[in-house]
């Protein structure tokens, strides 16, 4: 870098040492970018170099490749692997990554301040706004900080705990629902309220579910919720009455961020790491996220893979385009992986990525759901699924949480050209999938019975939607249960044909005793009419 920056001086000594005024209308740059160009402080950005050398009258392709090999020695001398990351990319933050998560300050003290006021509140949003990190790195840490201070003992937490509903969320969190010990309240955060539509089947428990949420409402409970929720979704909280209140009367919208807003999001968490964004860096992601909407975990993601490809300790808008951009980085990330994988390891990809689909409705987009990494080991072959998902989660394009796996957000559904395309071509047999994994489990949770019935309906379902060629996209739970059912239907169909043929030989038999029985009749009948001699 240093090397760079007196060359830099030097070409403009041989110049004739014009002033930086004039370099600026030779080369179209700022004074000022061009003098911190050539001060060595910090590597300067490409765009300022090659404005520079033409400025001088130098070749800016030349320049262009002096730049390129100084960053890359700054990268060798200054980066390592081991460094921790200022962004998550697609991941949510964390209640501990406070101290990373910026942009959100005013609609966190906004939420806080409902939830004082309302002991149950919904947080609604678009996919990509930003509510789960809200959720846990904006509310939560807030709440820890009642609890340290003392203050508003009324509100004041005894436990805060985070679930997501999943398949069987009464059963599952029926324990989480219940007060905590303390003169405090318990605080309950529902994030990803739209599971319990996506992946809960029964309409009786999930009914069961929010009635035991909506307990928070009697003024003398100690239990305060706060749900998270998609605004597409907000369609079906309305067959509960009480969360129509709720949406109504104590709801928080997720807005888009402001400019100032963003420019703290990208600049702030490099800040804390004595990082450096380049101003041309942050000028373009908030015109990109502008133009995007909500975008906030493409912009997180871009950010991450920019930061990979950093020079130095400056992110450069350089690297910015390299990793794909603000539409690009996620694709660019999870066709890398894939890449790497033979057509095995690459089949196994596949079945893996759609085993975590929900495929949506004409009402309902695609969503994710979790599976047991017991369930993907099933279907993919053993202990680590030849490290698929390994691979999988070290792009972050999937999340292993003890037994669970999932996507790491949503965003990957339709930034990744192939999932999308996959899910296309699969959406039926998705469909049939999901309730085939729930059936199943189902049986095996009642000891495998062995007369299980499958209505006629669900097995032309798996002839038409799994051949020979995809068993490997079954567990060996469901195919066992597939086949028990299939049993079933056969001795059933035995029985009845064996029935029928009983019926008709008694019907044939009955017949056969009634024609033998006139006919014995006719004589005698015959004989008492002749007239007597």
């Amino acid at each position: 870098m240093a090397r760079l920056a007196f060359g830099l001086r030097e070409l403009r000594r041989e110049a004739g040492g014009p002033t930086y005024a004039t370099l600026a209308r030779r080369g179209g740059c700022s004074a000022a970018t061009l003098s911190r160009a050539a001060s060595g402080d910090r590597l300067p950005s490409l765009p300022a170099v090659r404005a520079y050398a033409t400025a001088c009258g130098a070749d800016p392709e030349l320049w262009e490749q002096r730049w390129r090999a100084a960053a890359q020695e700054l990268a060798a001398l200054e980066q390592t692997e081991d460094s921790p990351s200022p962004y998550r990319g697609l991941a949510r933050y964390e209640p501990g990554d406070e101290e990373l998560f910026f942009g959100r300050d005013a609609l966190g003290a906004e939420l806080l301040a409902l939830t004082r006021e309302r002991r149950v509140v919904a947080l609604l949003g678009p996919s990509g706004s930003g509510k789960s990190s809200l959720l846990r790195a904006g509310l939560i840490p807030r709440l820890r900080r009642m609890v340290q201070s003392g203050e508003d003992t009324a509100a004041c937490p005894a436990a805060i705990r985070v679930l997501t509903p999943g398949a069987h969320p009464l059963d599952r969190y029926r324990s989480a629902l219940a007060l905590a010990p303390g003169d405090g309240e318990t605080w309950v955060v529902v994030d990803q309220f739209e599971e319990l539509f996506t992946l809960c089947p029964h309409p009786a428990e999930r009914k069961e579910f929010v009635a035991a949420l909506l307990t928070a409402q009697d003024p003398d409970s100690r239990l305060r919720v706060v749900l998270g929720i998609r605004t597409d979704f907000a369609k079906r909280c309305e067959e509960y009455s009480g969360l129509t209140e709720v949406m109504c009367g104590a709801s928080l919208t997720v807005t888009r961020m402001s400019t100032a807003e963003l420019r703290q999001a990208v600049v702030g968490p490099a800040r804390a790491h004595k990082l450096v964004v380049e101003r041309a860096l942050t000028a373009r992601l908030i015109a990109d996220v502008a133009e995007s909407g909500f975008a906030l975990p493409l912009l997180s993601h871009a950010l991450l893979e920019t930061w990979k490809r950093r020079y130095g300790r400056t992110l450069t808008l350089d690297s910015y385009e390299r990793a794909g951009g603000l539409q690009g980085a996620i694709a660019q990330s999870a066709e890398g992986v894939y890449a790497r994988f033979d057509a095995t390891r690459a089949g196994i990809a596949r079945r893996i990525m759609l085993r975590l689909i929900t495929p949506g409705t004409d009402d309902t987009p695609d969503t994710r759901r979790s599976a047991t990494l017991a369930e993907l080991e099933a279907l993919s072959g053993g202990p680590g699924a030849d490290g698929v998902l390994d691979a999988l989660a070290r792009a972050g394009l999937i999340t292993l949480d003890g037994a669970g796996v999932g996507l790491v957000h949503e965003a990957l559904i339709n930034t990744w050209p192939r999932l999308n395309d996959w899910i296309g071509q699969s959406r039926e047999k998705l469909r049939f999938q999901r309730w085939l994994t729930e059936a199943a489990g189902a049986w095996e949770a009642i000891g495998r019975e062995r007369d299980v019935r499958i209505s006629p309906i669900r097995l032309a379902q798996f002839a038409a939607h799994v051949s020979d060629a995809e068993r490997d996209d079954i567990t060996p739970l469901e195919a066992d249960f597939l086949a028990a059912g299939m049993a079933t239907h056969r001795r059933t169909l035995r029985n009845r044909r064996a029935a029928q043929a009983l019926g008709s030989l008694l019907v044939a038999t009955t017949l056969l005793t009634a024609t033998l029985a006139r006919r014995q009749r006719r004589p005698l009948h015959g004989h008492q009419r002749q007239p007597r001699h």
